[in-house]
C-alpha cells in the first residue's frame, strides 16, 4: 500500500480536502481512520457522501487500518489516511503502519483545547501525541491549504505553553 497523504483534519472530508488534497494526494482511495467515526452509521454515511468522485472512501477504526495496511490483497493501492486526533495517527506508527508525515489541517477550538493557530487548537494529550510522532521521525506538516508554507509545529506548541 502507498500512503500518498497523511492528514488530520477533525472535518473529514469537505470542500478543502475533496477538492485540494485528495488531488494533491493523488490517491484512488480515502481511508478515514476514526474510532468515533466507524462506530456512528450516520456519520459514516456523510462522510461517504462528501467523497470527490472516482474515489473510494472507508471508514475504519486504528486496528483495522493496520490489518488493512498489512494485507496483500491491498498492495497496490494509493491511500490517503485522514484523521480526527494525532493519538489515532500515533496508534498507526506505533503498530509499524510507515507514516513519515502528517499533515495538520484542522482541529477545532472547544473547551479545554487551546488555540495554537487559526485552524488548530489543542489539548495536553494531543500536544503529548504530536511531541511522540516527531520523536518517531514523523514530520508534523502544519499547513491548512496545500499551497500554505509549512508552519513550525513545534514553535506554535511551545508559544501557546505547551
Amino acid at each position: 500500500m502507498q500512503i500518498k497523504l497523511s492528514r488530520i483534519d477533525d472535518r473529514l472530508i469537505h470542500g478543502q480536502v475533496a477538492t485540494v488534497w485528495a488531488k494533491e494526494a493523488g490517491a484512488k482511495r480515502i481511508i478515514v481512520v476514526s474510532k468515533e467515526v466507524a462506530n456512528d452509521e450516520i456519520r459514516k454515511t456523510l462522510v461517504k457522501q462528501a467523497a470527490p468522485p472516482g474515489i473510494k472512501v472507508n471508514i475504519v477504526t486504528p486496528e483495522k487500518a493496520v490489518k488493512v495496511y498489512n494485507n496483500p490483497k491491498y498492495a497496490d493501492e494509493s491511500v490517503f489516511y485522514l484523521f480526527t486526533n494525532p493519538m489515532e495517527v500515533l496508534e498507526l506508527v506505533e503498530m509499524q503502519v510507515p507514516i513519515t508525515s502528517i499533515n495538520i489541517g484542522g482541529m477545532q477550538f472547544k473547551t479545554g483545547r487551546t488555540q495554537i493557530t487559526k485552524a488548530v487548537s489543542v489539548d495536553q494529550t494531543e500536544a503529548d501525541a504530536f511531541r511522540k510522532l516527531e520523536a518517531a521521525g514523523v514530520e508534523l506538516d502544519l499547513r491548512v491549504v496545500a499551497t500554505d508554507p509549512k508552519g513550525n509545529f513545534e514553535e506554535k506548541l511551545k508559544e501557546a505553553g505547551f
